[in-house]
């Protein structure tokens, strides 16, 4: 990974081995062309310091236990036939070696991502979440987000006139903390928009996301507004790290195209 990662930052084609979980073989390996922008996505993308080096910017997908439970009971149980018993016991053989080689790149990643339960109401099935996006400080081209006033600590109930909410509503927070040793800030969003199209409202609240215009984001979201997750945090905040890639990627390329000193 670190030799083909770096030949393609380079500028350099490389064959990508392709691994075939029916078969436990490889399969031919796929050309990959170099780009101006190249997505490592996988279970170990941040595991080896080598790689961690050439990777601009890194997230991290952090889903709780108990929604990642509620989410394969619903997934494996309706669509594959298994029992309650055969997912815990599939999440559970698994466990060790996630705890120990994929748990802890988390601490690596510019962002995280961590969907959780609702604090809202008491919600057995996972229907109602409360996304967290953990931003570090400190970081090269990146510049975190925040809500009304950066540094300060904030807790929003922004249902009312302007945002449309069904009970239990929504709950936004805002703050700096430490997380895994690292300087960051949290943004959180708990419950579900009733509207997205009012979430300009929202939108107009945050500042340093990376959008060009009032309403881009709004704007994305709109786009998208059939996708899972679209009507809660993980839509939202997956809109704000991809607009804050773009900004990251276009700070790293003015500086690329600076022109030396004579």
């Amino acid at each position: 990974m670190y030799e083909q990662i770096k030949a393609l930052k380079s500028g350099q084609a490389i064959d990508k081995p392709i691994y075939n979980h029916e078969t436990g073989e490889l399969d031919p390996p796929e050309r990959i062309e170099p780009n101006k922008v190249v997505v490592i996505e996988g279970l170990h993308p941040l595991f080896d310091e080598r790689v961690r080096e050439l990777v601009d910017f890194g997230v991290y997908l952090d889903i709780s236990d108990e929604v990642k439970i509620n989410w394969k009971i619903q997934r494996d149980m309706a669509e594959r036939g298994h029992t309650y018993e055969d997912v815990l016991a599939s999440i559970n053989a698994r466990k060790p070696d996630f705890s120990a080689f994929i748990e802890p790149q988390k601490q690596h990643a510019d962002v995280v991502i961590q969907v959780l339960p609702t604090q809202l109401i008491e919600d057995h099935e996972s229907k109602l979440l409360r996304v967290r996006l953990v931003q570090k400080e400190g970081i090269a081209n990146f510049e975190p987000a925040y809500l009304f006033d950066e540094g300060s600590t904030i807790d929003w109930r922004p249902c009312g006139r302007k945002l449309t909410c069904a009970y239990p509503g929504i709950k936004m927070y805002y703050g700096p903390d430490n997380f895994m040793g690292n300087e960051v800030s949290m943004l959180e969003v708990d419950g579900q928009f009733d509207n997205l199209e009012e979430m300009i409202y929202i939108e107009s609240h945050l500042s340093k996301t990376g959008t060009k215009y009032y309403g881009e984001m709004t704007e994305l979201l709109l786009q998208h507004k059939d996708y899972p997750g679209s009507t809660n945090g993980t839509g939202l905040f997956q809109v704000l790290v991809g607009l804050k890639m773009r900004e990251t990627y276009e700070k790293i390329t003015a500086v690329e195209q600076v022109p030396a000193e004579v």
